[in-house]
């Protein structure tokens, strides 16, 4: 028998359904409920390594940790992760398939990326008593409906109830609730249940007449008005949770050990992949982390992050453009710290051949350390075990460049030289031992009286992190009534609220075609053709700029497990009929997203 099961969507792209899904597993799984989170299709440069190998988005991670389960590429079969303006690399099953370009998928091609992502979550109900489902932007995408497999597309091929989050802290929230569900079809807006308000500061009393009216207007009720919480340090999909030049999180931590802080600075380069690898130092006493994007921000720093990136290439560039390199060759022949991340590490060395990120060919390094970089089609994921500094340390590795390393000192998998550190591995410091040595090293080097409290735990924090989010909803929400939800699904007799999805563009019509058809048109009713779902949002068409889309047409290379889906001529996973084509299509860089999916 599959178990229930309730779909997380969101008035906008960061209103919370990131951490109010981690909310409601942890809520669950802590009244004996064993749940999984899942998100059909992701798109976002933080990623993580499953123990099978399989990269997925580090939300889904996070929800995992959340339910007290491990996970898998069931829970986020999609993920796509930006290379540039224009493209994307899909990665399906856990593993790249090629670059994507905003060209949209058609035809049977909708319907086999569709059964990918239900028949994960059929493996997920058939083994969990819940799965709560995160959707992706809006599901009132109106031109978007018709490829939708993430919102409402996944919502109505489970018979999932919906709960729709907003944000009120931007304001408008009232008008995103009753706009989001006006926009849909009658079939979608028979499974909008009800809403969720995110991020409430002040008297609840004071909203509760809005959310009686509210009720009156929709038909459906409120499940609970979250509070404003400071210091949620969390995983999110690609959102630096503050402003560029803002410490990296609101985290309230103990007073520093030592005399003197430590200033982290951590380089803010093009499509920056994983800045969650700083977390760990955030949640340190007396360590101070912002990201950074000038010279000049880099002299008081005592040590300098280049962290991961989708584009190494474009980063080096954008580091000499910005006097950054320059920087950071006088910090490293001055022996002050700096540590190099994956593609930051690659930054670092005397050379990169790249012929599959960027196609730039051989391009000189930094110089910093004896490292000669190769692109491999290949990607490489792992999750690696080792130590180094005299302790033991764990992380994961995601990328295409294979490092020769001709000198230096060891360090992980990479090399130091002097002050100047490098590695592969991402989530290293989340090893507490090696994180304080680490420290005390940089302390030494950078000439501050720092000592690293000896008894941070971060993964201890990250606990104590998801029992306030489960927190929340427990004391926020009316969690009998969501339990009714997951369990029984969307009330019956939901009234329509008008005008409805309005007329869906005939087959090969541009995105904004039929778009007036306005409240007068047969199909404003919902009675618009209902194709299978897709793609979320973002998508590009016939030329228009595309933001955060998924499910597009996918370019060259080897792909994994698959039956029918033509990657380049290779197989890929668990699609059938999906064809792939080439080239250019994707807008807007996620790894520099600001202000995105906190609390």
């Amino acid at each position: 028998m599959s178990g229930g099961g309730l779909l997380v969507a969101g008035t906008t792209s960061d209103a919370g359904k990131s951490v109010v899904t981690a909310g409601i597993c942890r809520w669950l799984v802590r009244r004996g409920v064993k749940v999984a989170p899942f998100k059909a299709q992701n798109m976002s440069l933080n990623s993580f390594v499953t123990r099978e190998g399989a990269e997925i988005g580090r939300a889904q991670a996070m929800q995992a940790q959340a339910a007290r389960v491990e996970p898998t590429a069931l829970m986020n079969p999609v993920l796509l992760k930006p290379g540039s303006d224009r493209s994307s690399q899909v990665v399906l099953m856990g593993k790249p398939v090629g670059e994507m370009s905003a060209r949209g998928y058609h035809g049977g091609r909708q319907e086999a990326l569709l059964g990918t992502v239900t028949d994960c979550l059929a493996e997920l109900r058939s083994t969990y008593d819940a799965v709560i489902c995160e959707g992706a932007g809006s599901p009132a995408e109106i031109n978007l409906r018709r490829t939708d497999i993430v919102n409402m597309g996944i919502a109505r091929a489970a018979r999932f109830p919906v709960l729709v989050v907003g944000d009120i802290d931007r304001g408008g929230v009232f008008a995103s609730f009753f706009g989001t569900t006006a926009l849909l079809s009658a079939e979608d807006q028979s499974l909008v249940a009800g809403y969720l308000v995110n991020k409430f500061r002040g008297d609840v009393s004071l909203l509760e007449p809005g959310l009686d009216m509210l009720y009156g207007l929709t038909g459906r009720r409120t499940y609970g008005v979250l509070p404003y919480a400071h210091g949620l340090g969390i995983d999110e999909e690609d959102g630096l949770r503050v402003s560029l030049r803002g410490a990296v999180r609101e985290s309230v931590v103990a007073p520093p050990q030592g005399e003197d802080v430590l200033r982290v600075a951590v380089c803010a380069v093009p499509l920056m992949s994983n800045f969650t690898d700083v977390d760990a130092l955030a949640a340190e006493p007396g360590v101070v982390v912002r990201f950074v994007d000038r010279a000049e921000e880099l002299a008081d720093a005592d040590l300098v992050i280049v962290p991961g990136t989708r584009g190494t290439v474009k980063a080096l560039a954008w580091l000499r453009e910005r006097g950054l390199a320059d920087a950071l060759v006088r910090r490293a022949a001055e022996g002050r710290p700096v540590l190099g991340i994956c593609g930051g590490f690659q930054v670092l060395g005397e050379r990169i051949e790249d012929e599959v990120e960027s196609r730039a060919g051989v391009v000189d390094g930094l110089g910093l350390l004896p490292v000669r970089v190769r692109f491999d089609r290949d990607k490489t994921l792992a999750r690696p075990v080792g130590s180094a500094l005299g302790e033991p340390v764990e992380g994961y590795e995601i990328h295409h460049g294979v490092a020769d390393v001709r000198g230096g000192e060891p360090f992980l998998d990479g090399c130091r030289v002097g002050a100047v550190w490098g590695t592969h591995w991402h989530g290293s410091l989340e090893s507490d031992a090696f994180r304080r040595r680490f420290l005390e090293e940089v302390a030494r080097a950078a000439g501050r009286r720092f000592v690293p409290a000896p008894d941070t735990s971060f993964g201890v924090l990250r606990e104590e992190q998801l029992d306030r989010l489960g927190d929340l909803v427990e004391e926020h929400a009316d969690t009998d009534a969501l339990w009714r939800l997951i369990e029984g699904g969307a009330p019956g007799g939901l009234p329509f609220v008008p005008p409805g999805a309005p007329a869906l563009p005939s087959a090969g019509a541009g995105a904004g075609a039929g778009a007036g058809a306005g409240a007068g048109a047969p199909e404003s009713r919902g009675a618009a053709p209902d194709p299978a779902p897709q793609s979320p949002e973002g998508l590009e068409v016939a030329g228009a700029a595309a933001s955060r889309g998924e499910g597009l047409e996918v370019a060259g290379a080897a792909a994994p497990r698959g039956e029918g889906l033509e990657v380049a001529g290779a197989a890929a996973p668990r699609g059938e009929g999906l064809e792939v084509a080439g080239a250019a299509g994707l807008g807007q860089q996620a790894g520099q997203h600001v202000d995105q999916e906190a609390k």
